[in-house]
């Protein structure tokens, strides 16, 4: 039929005929998977595990299970609220092809009749499913003090760009309407703390982390409480913690809404100032890391692991052993490390023997403990790691014009008396902070530029050597032959 058409009326209608044709998308759209998450996580803003621990050690010694545990369970918590707030908008989307254009039908042309691709079928065309969101795996971490429970909350605070906030439970009470808000703190601070470490973001708030220590101080106290009357600081504090452990909408009070003085009414007095704005905050996406010295929970896991029998191989536990069962713990946690680490042995049921209620401890499924410092690990933290104790009092006495060194003896008993004393890092704070005293005294606003730490000066037998300014070379001679002492010996 064509061919029978002028030249030029057959040109027109391939054109017209063409532009019949084209109703097809012309632009290829990118797969789901392939498109950019919108969300304020970026993918690749988050350290990877590996990455996380290798920021850890050069910050806290030891403790390589404890750094593994927390680094994955960081890792995992973004990746499951990236998945979960994913998931939340792919449900309540708006569906694009139910959508007509009603200009079209008065313009005289209509619209294509677009079909997606099989791989991207709406959800609409097919029967709902319900959404499978990922559970959050909250943090339980057990250690003896000074084992750096505290420091790797603080150095995960560093490093993640995410709102991070610390509480201490010590303070927690159980508030009603019968008990005073002044007896102590409510449980909903750590929210608010973490609110205000998300700069009043409701939204970031929502996917944060709280990292609460001291928890073992909320232990149930069966001896202290009877019948009559309510544990406000044990087992009350674990009940509010369990709706926002678990995850509930909770309501705290932001900041005022206007920093201005209340205007004077007729009267006189000022009027009533304006109520702070209120924040509801989902706990749903919000990871919770406990941590607590747990103090006499070894003994809890000897009496399970040595269960008592009857008969010629019965299984008794040595006398020095059965001391502890008496009630008898030390002001200080040794440092030494035993032939086996019982805390590692821990199981719900010695936490619930402890004084947890189950249903606190269920909502706790990862667990880690920490071990013990060792004299070699205790050396590190003198030395070797950023922020070391002996960098710092060095930067605190050249602050005042002083250079002070320490010989390696006097290093190696340190770390001798630190183990015998216990208290981990602290108690090695503390032994340094008594050696130093006089030094410290003394030298400020004096002719001394020169200090010099010696073995014998640790053991008390001989106090610091001081030299005047000028006397640099007399003082790298003397440190010089301390050292060489001390590899002959």
């Amino acid at each position: 039929m064509l061919s029978r058409l002028p030249h030029t009326c057959r040109v027109h209608s391939l054109r017209v005929l063409s532009r019949n044709l084209q109703t097809q998308a012309r632009y290829e759209y990118p797969l789901r998977n392939e498109q950019d998450d919108g969300s304020f996580l970026p993918r690749s803003g988050l350290a990877t595990p590996r990455q996380l621990v290798r920021y850890l050690d050069e910050y806290v010694i030891g403790q390589e299970i404890a750094k593994k545990v927390l680094s994955v369970a960081v890792f995992n918590h973004y990746t499951r609220v990236r998945a979960n707030l994913a998931a939340f908008d792919d449900e309540n989307g708006a569906d694009p092809w139910s959508e007509a254009n009603a200009d079209d039908t008065h313009s005289g042309v209509s619209s294509a009749h677009l079909h997606p691709h099989p791989q991207r079928a709406l959800s609409s065309q097919l029967p709902l499913q319900p959404v499978s969101l990922f559970e959050k795996s909250n943090v339980l971490v057990i250690g003896p003090t000074g084992s750096g429970k505290t420091l790797l909350a603080r150095t995960l605070a560093r490093v993640l760009d995410v709102p991070f906030s610390v509480s201490d439970a010590t303070s927690f009470t159980q508030v009603s309407a019968d008990i005073s808000p002044d007896v102590g703190e409510d449980v909903d601070m750590c929210i608010q703390r973490l609110l205000q470490a998300a700069n009043w973001d409701s939204y970031r708030a929502s996917t944060g982390i709280v990292y609460i220590d001291e928890v073992d101080k909320i232990a149930r106290k069966s001896s202290s409480t009877t019948e009559s009357s309510r544990d406000v600081g044990g087992e009350g504090v674990q009940q509010a913690l369990l709706r926002m452990m678990e995850g509930s909408i909770v309501t705290v009070q932001g900041k005022p809404s206007s920093l201005e003085p209340p205007a004077p009414t007729a009267r006189g007095r000022g009027s009533p100032a304006a109520r702070p704005d209120t924040y509801h905050i989902d706990t749903s996406n919000v990871l919770f890391i406990l941590s607590g010295a747990f103090v006499g929970l070894d003994t809890v896991v000897k009496r399970r692991v040595s269960k008592g029998s009857i008969g010629f191989t019965a299984n008794l536990a040595p006398k020095e052993e059965d001391s502890d069962s008496k009630g008898f713990m030390p002001f200080f946690t040794s440092n030494r490390r035993s032939s086996e680490n019982l805390l590692e042995m821990v199981e719900p049921a010695d936490l619930v023997k402890y004084g947890f209620i189950p249903e606190f401890i269920s909502r706790l499924p990862t667990l880690t403990t920490l071990s013990p410092l060792s004299t070699q690990d205790l050396r590190r933290i003198l030395t070797d790691v950023r922020g070391s104790l002996i960098s710092q009092y060095t930067a605190l006495f050249g602050h005042s014009g002083v250079e002070i060194r320490f010989t390696t003896a006097s290093i190696d008993q340190i770390c001798s008396r630190a183990v015998e004393r216990g208290g981990g890092a602290r108690g090695l704070r503390g032994i340094m902070e008594s050696l130093l005293l006089d030094a410290m005294y003394e030298v400020p606003g004096s002719n001394v530029r020169y200090v010099l730490i010696t073995k014998d000066m640790v053991l008390g037998k001989s106090p610091a050597l001081y030299w005047m300014r000028g006397d640099g070379p007399a003082f790298w001679a003397a440190w010089a032959d301390e050292e060489q002492r001390a590899e002959r010996h």
